[in-house]
């Protein structure tokens, strides 16, 4: 007869971690010997507005059960051409910024070193900042694909430099991204500086603002992207809120005028050429949405992050 186990405590690891995985997965306790491993990284105390994404991972991964391992459109079983679990969630500290980035940064070095590529699961965009720290000490400055409604590149939020509202600006002064091979793509919304998206331009980044991404379609959007990042090692971060609210009402700080769920698979589909060595998909906040419907929208963009890796291997 199998011990039984107490459950983990509660002053060591917060209530909301590691309630469930990804499309059912095996739960695993190491990266060794995997394509990919999926973590969890559910720490909000950084948002400026609402505030849940704590349990985005839970969320998302509740509502991914509905799932089926066959891609129809890129042809390919994400679970036939890949190995992968789903690795739980990283101990984050809440209320705490840096013990939690320390955290993350550890976690994902620990998937990286066994070779296998690192998909998180937010929690607030400012958990990018420590994820890019790990990606950088091994592959050096990584090309960024930043699906948002926002750049993320202030220089500081309520006077603070540590907030989701800054993850893109620290990582450009520690030198973890190369921006002359990255591209932010769907920013709109009402801002309180006028000139906020120049500023990606000066600090070397391709912004490409939501109305020139319909002014341009998804092809020459595509295309563009494509060549700004080239083969450079690119680590892709999906902000839910880069879709229209109507799509994914789920989420922290909604923008109007956003793209379609299907828009966004098609792009995100439309970067399989692109060297991935790692991905983040944030700011679900599932209390905004009782059909699931945001969640639903994040494991799927999860689905097509990894029905690139299982074309590519196969």
């Amino acid at each position: 007869m199998s011990e039984v186990k107490q459950p983990a405590s509660a002053l060591s690891s917060p209530r909301f971690c590691n309630m469930g995985t990804f499309m059912r997965m095996d739960k695993v306790d190491s990266a060794k010997g995997l394509d990919f491993a999926i973590a969890g990284a559910p720490f909000d105390t950084a948002s400026s507005f609402r505030s849940g994404s704590r349990f985005g991972p839970n969320a998302i991964r509740n509502i991914s059960a509905m799932m089926k391992p066959n891609n129809v459109l890129m042809q390919v079983n994400i679970m036939d051409g890949l190995q992968g679990g789903d690795i739980g969630d990283f101990p984050v500290i809440p209320g705490y910024i840096h013990p939690t980035y320390k955290a993350i940064e550890e976690g994902v070095k620990g998937i990286i070193d066994e070779d296998a590529v690192p998909i998180v699961l937010g929690g607030d965009h400012s958990i990018t900042l420590a994820e890019l720290r790990a990606v950088a000490k091994k592959h050096g400055p990584v090309a960024l694909v930043h699906f948002d409604s926002h750049s993320d590149l202030c220089d500081e939020v309520f006077g603070e430099k540590y907030n989701h509202g800054t993850p893109f600006r620290r990582a450009l002064e520690e030198g973890l991204i190369d921006p002359s091979h990255s591209i932010q793509i769907g920013m709109r919304g009402s801002l309180y500086d006028p000139d906020e998206h120049k500023m990606a331009a000066e600090l070397g980044m391709l912004l490409i603002p939501g109305h020139k991404v319909r002014e341009m379609g998804s092809k020459k959007l595509l295309e563009t992207a494509l060549e700004r990042v080239g083969d450079k090692p690119c680590f892709l971060t999906f902000d839910i809120d880069f879709v229209d609210p109507a799509y994914a009402p789920g989420t922290g700080t909604p923008e109007v005028g956003g793209f379609t769920s299907w828009e966004s698979l098609e792009m995100v589909r439309g970067l399989k050429d692109l060297n991935f060595i790692g991905m983040d998909l944030v700011e679900v906040l599932p209390a905004y949405d009782h059909g699931e419907i945001t969640a639903y929208l994040g494991a799927n963009i999860v689905f097509e992050f990894l029905s690139i890796l299982a074309t590519k291997k196969k």
